[in-house]
């Protein structure tokens, strides 16, 4: 018998997107005819997310085991994840200021900050949100950060708990959780159709305004470079370069072991929208253990947000270049520092970046108005930072896991 060829996923991915593109760019008119294939694969994976995630983040702590077991891990998974976000948003200070992308360049705002909500979040709602008045609510409004820290407290005091409500608790949430990851991969099944859809409607939106496209590649292409080769950078030489110091195995062939979870967030920009895929593969062909990839990637999915950290500290700097307002080195630290804690904040859906830009705008006083400068390229400077947040979150499991004394398969 002939042996059956069959494409493995990220080709299959791959396929997708690029058939996508080209849809869009000359098929543009006939896109809402496929975009609702996108639309369909967005929603099933928004479906699965949020009960993927609290079952993964209880079953991870309650099967860590002693509490000392779980705050050695958090404690590795915090630290790794706050000294890889720092550099993301230093890399970024020091190519606005070296580039000056703002500087002596007269931008129109050709978008308005009237539908970007909550710009006037304050760093203690922000805290004050982490607890939730209402689980449910916070499920059904998508809201990651209470969810999280009511899945690991749940979590937490499971395994403290007797032994018979430790084990009938533990056993209900691994039982709910195999269930979400075979609801996932039914969902994962059509990705290659989905992200056409996805990608032949944002190439088509653009291809379709010509103004647009001039704009793009026009005044703001420095700026769009800056944060483009900026995450790339961090993506391809920071990140890997600390994952061979800490763990000695190869960066890159782990890169290919989770290629269809980045490519999914990079097409969706959505760090989100991979978690379900990275959760699976991360445990499957890299060894890292369930426990671990269910306490670090869906914690690094809401706190660990290298692209976004380094995209907010590049714009701000930016509109103050546009804007001829002089930043004092005392404000650029701080504007780190607050890039640092926005990340934290964001939550892994597409553009919701900018909503967490107006935060660090606020902290040095720079006009909100500035956002309105940049919304014009975000879509593909989006696509990129999501994909170097799920890289991120991917490095710092198998980096935790490695510290544990687990064999990673490379």
């Amino acid at each position: 018998m002939k042996k059956r060829f069959k494409l493995a996923l990220p080709w299959q991915i791959l396929i997708g997107i690029t058939l996508g593109a080209i849809f869009g760019i000359f098929a543009h008119e006939y896109v809402d005819y496929v975009k609702w294939l996108g639309d369909l694969f967005l929603r099933g994976l928004k479906m699965v997310v949020i009960p993927l995630v609290f079952s993964a983040l209880i079953m991870g702590v309650s099967s860590i085991g002693e509490s000392k077991d779980l705050g050695r891990i958090a404690g590795k998974t915090f630290l790794y994840y706050i000294i890889t976000t720092a550099l993301a948003s230093t890399l970024g200070l020091l190519l606005v200021n070296i580039f000056k992308p703002g500087v002596g360049v007269d931008l129109k705002l050709s978008e308005t900050v009237t539908e970007i909500s909550s710009t006037k979040i304050s760093f203690v709602d922000q805290l004050l949100g982490i607890v939730p008045e209402n689980i449910v609510k916070a499920m059904a409004d998508g809201n990651m950060l209470p969810i999280i820290f009511f899945a690991i407290m749940f979590g937490y005091f499971i395994t403290v708990s007797k032994d018979k409500t430790r084990i009938q608790l533990t056993d209900l949430f691994n039982g709910i959780y195999e269930v979400m990851i075979k609801l996932t991969f039914l969902v994962i099944r059509f990705a290659p159709i989905g992200l056409f859809g996805v990608v032949a409607g944002v190439v088509g939106a653009q291809a379709g305004d010509t103004e647009a496209l001039a704009t793009l590649f026009g005044s703001l292409g420095i700026y769009a470079a800056i944060i483009g080769g900026g995450c790339i950078f961090h993506g391809v030489a920071t990140l890997p370069a600390l994952f061979a110091a800490l763990t000695r195995k190869n960066p890159f062939k782990f890169m290919k072991q989770v290629s269809p979870g980045l490519l999914t967030s990079f097409a969706t920009a959505s760090s989100a929208a991979s978690l379900p895929i990275n959760l699976e593969d991360i445990h499957v062909k890299t060894g890292v253990s369930r426990k671990i990839a269910s306490f670090c990637l869906p914690l690094g999915n809401t706190v660990n947000m290298n692209g976004t950290a380094l995209f907010e500290s590049v714009t701000a700097i930016f509109v103050a270049q546009a804007y001829g307002i002089d930043l004092t080195i005392a404000q650029q630290i701080i504007i780190v520092l607050t890039s640092l804690l926005a990340a934290v904040g964001t939550a892994g859906i597409p553009l919701a970046g900018l909503v967490m830009l107006a935060v660090v705008l606020n902290a040095v006083g720079l006009p909100l108005e500035g956002i309105g400068l940049v919304l014009v390229v975000q879509q593909p400077l989006d696509m990129i930072r999501s994909a170097v947040n799920v890289w991120g979150d991917c490095t710092g499991a198998a980096v935790v896991a490695h510290s544990e004394g687990e064999n990673l398969n490379l």
